[in-house]
């Protein structure tokens, strides 16, 4: 098991983590989800003994890792931007932390093409670097990275240099690949979509803290923070007054803040007069997601913005109406929406 206590890291000013706690159990995925500059990959470099903990400890099944070096921590790490030998074939770039172990040519021999065939390259052991397209690549460094066998996997943005359409691949092969193996593995990203994929746990980092850590389930349904609901594009943030009171009519949750999801709103013919649960609005812009659309809904009365999943296309001005489900409404935390 992985145990970060109390992890500090300030650069200047700037705290970088700040009294970071966090456990990984032994053969558990956990995905660090933030945007840029949130401390997720000064946390992931932490735990590898890339960087140096200001205070705080490090702890592997109860071990102190502090003063340990790197390369005997056993833990892998894949980085976002490869750092492959390309004067060097596929097989000794697998290699490499292999001979870092010291072991034998035949035993190097046989863990690459173990890796290589985990990760769908079997047979690839002479290829040149230069010969493999982005998605190769990263199979390559991901490989690499289990060859040794570590005990703790660490990927910080693994994908985060593919296009759309080829990271999505890749993000189902990752987590079928993860789960067979069963390695301990510390994932750093900033896309939600890829956390939730791969990940049994997602921390939600920011401001060198953990704000949120749950299931992805969880951390969509019940993101508990406007900043954390914000970021996972919740963008239906409001103040409940007393009664259900909102800026459009009233909602049957308390009051307080809240998040309305996307998926909240059914569309209905005209809202009766003082209907809870109901809003009515003029659409000023409407996005094709493929499945469905997001409709803008600028809310009459309350002039307040609603972004909206809709099935059904909506010319912009139209004006809508939409029954609200209260089960799809979750409360936050106090404090600035």
């Amino acid at each position: 098991m992985l145990t970060v206590n109390r992890a500090t890291v300030s650069f200047g000013r700037v705290r970088a983590l700040d009294g970071v706690d966090l456990e990984v159990a032994t053969g558990e995925v956990v995905a660090i989800l933030g945007p840029s500059g949130c401390g997720k990959s000064t946390l992931l470099r932490a735990v590898a003994g890339l960087q140096p903990l200001d205070s705080g400890e490090v702890r592997w099944d109860g071990e102190d890792l502090a003063g340990l070096p790197v390369h005997r921590r056993d833990f892998g790490l894949m980085f976002q931007e490869h750092a492959l030998f390309s004067h060097r074939d596929v097989a000794a770039n697998v290699a490499f932390g292999l001979r870092m172990q010291k072991m034998d040519a035949a035993g190097r021999s046989r863990r690459v093409r173990e890796a290589l065939g985990l990760v769908g390259l079997a047979g690839y052991q002479e290829r040149a670097i230069a010969t493999l397209s982005g998605g190769e690549a990263q199979r390559v460094a991901l490989a690499r990275s289990l060859a040794p066998e570590p005990r703790l996997l660490m990927l910080d943005e693994p994908l985060g240099s593919l296009d759309r359409p080829r990271r999505e691949e890749l993000t189902e092969e990752l987590r079928i690949l993860l789960r067979r193996i069963g390695v301990t593995v510390l994932h750093v990203t900033h896309d939600h979509d890829e956390a939730f994929a791969v990940a049994d746990r997602v921390a939600v980092m920011q401001s060198g803290g953990i704000a949120r850590i749950g299931t992805p389930a969880d951390i969509w349904h019940d993101p508990r923070e406007a900043s954390v609901a914000r970021f996972l594009g919740h963008a239906n943030v409001v103040t409940v007054g007393e009664g259900g009171a909102v800026p459009w009519g009233r909602l049957s949750v308390p009051p307080g803040p809240a998040v309305l999801r996307s998926d909240a709103f059914r569309r209905t013919g005209d809202s009766p007069p003082d209907a809870v649960d109901h809003v009515t609005g003029i659409v000023t812009d409407a996005r094709f997601r493929g499945d469905r659309f997001e409709l803008t809904l600028c809310t009459d009365p309350g002039d307040f913005d609603l972004v909206v999943r809709d099935p059904h296309p909506a010319a912009a001005t139209a004006r809508l109406s939409y029954v609200i489900d209260p089960a799809r409404i979750s409360g936050l935390d106090a404090g600035e929406v």
